[in-house]
């Protein structure tokens, strides 16, 4: 649902700035191509540059960066804005095969964020497969939907992995609102089927961006939500890992990724989306499943 709404969007809006450009700027269709990809990509750094104008609103205790490295961490955050967005999600039957899932004692369940699909994680999936794990991924739908609707999906997903591999139990990898569909799951169906949870970036506690998302959801991660207070009055029963990025420009306060009785992992210089095309989080995530 996502990839194809993301790629009937970008199509609309190749064909609405190519047609203004000729029409309009009196330009060939070719150079009119040229001009509408151009703006799209104007547009997007318009919208990475809103969610780091939020950051701003919002200092972070963490190591002061200096200009070169917050120069790349923009920069790079853009990149895998564009990435994600724009290359592999609209794209997503061509980047994203059928999940690998052989008979295996211990099988990770990847699990995306707000507004996303599994193919968020084409970069982190290669890289843990490399290094040994059976990993499935899920994409939760309608994407704008309450969090509590998303769990049975994962629900579903988790029994089908266990049957498929014979595991008893799984290991749940979130990124951003994936860690509060885990978070909820364990919640309501308890610990049988998962033996530890590891998060990144994840609004634990909210975040202030969410006040202007679209979406039930986006309503439930507000800051000091009904439901955010509901989740926080459940104790985690496993060994969890909240891995976050403090210099984070989704997730602000940036202390928001904190989460209780988890082992707290820093992660700095590094943007939102940004952590899931990086190597460094890749080995902190196979570091945390060890």
């Amino acid at each position: 649902m996502v990839p194809l709404a993301l790629l009937i969007w970008l199509s609309v809006e190749l064909i609405g700035y190519a047609t203004l450009a000729h029409h309009f700027l009196d330009t060939s269709w070719s150079n009119s191509a040229i001009a509408a990809i151009g703006t799209v990509l104007v547009v997007r750094a318009g919208i990475s540059a809103v969610t780091w104008a939020y950051a701003r609103a919002y200092p972070s205790p963490a190591r002061k960066l200096s200009i070169g490295e917050k120069l790349r961490m923009v920069v790079g955050e853009y990149l895998a804005f564009l990435l994600a967005f724009v290359v592999i999600q609209p794209f997503e039957r061509l980047w994203m095969g059928r999940d690998r899932l052989p008979r295996c004692p211990r099988p990770l369940i990847l699990v995306h964020g707000y507004g996303c699909s599994r193919g968020v994680w084409w970069y982190l999936r290669r890289q843990f497969e490399a290094a040994g794990h059976v990993v499935a991924t899920v994409s939760l739908v309608p994407p704008y939907a309450s969090i509590g609707k998303l769990v049975p999906q994962l629900a579903r997903k988790i029994e089908e992995v266990c049957a498929t591999t014979g595991a008893d139990q799984v290991v749940l990898v979130a990124h951003s609102m994936g860690g509060l569909v885990c978070r909820s799951y364990l919640a309501s169906h308890g610990n049988g089927r998962v033996e530890r949870l590891v998060t990144i970036a994840s609004p634990h506690s909210g975040s202030e961006i969410a006040r202007i998302g679209i979406g039930q959801n986006a309503r439930e991660m507000e800051p000091g939500s009904r439901w955010l207070k509901d989740l926080a009055s459940s104790d985690i029963p496993i060994r969890a890992i909240s891995i976050r990025t403090p210099h984070d420009n989704y997730v602000m306060p940036q202390h928001n990724q904190r989460l209780p009785g988890a082992l707290d992992i820093e992660l700095d210089g590094i943007g939102h989306l940004a952590a899931l095309f990086s190597r460094r989080t890749a080995t902190k995530v196979l570091e945390a499943c060890r």
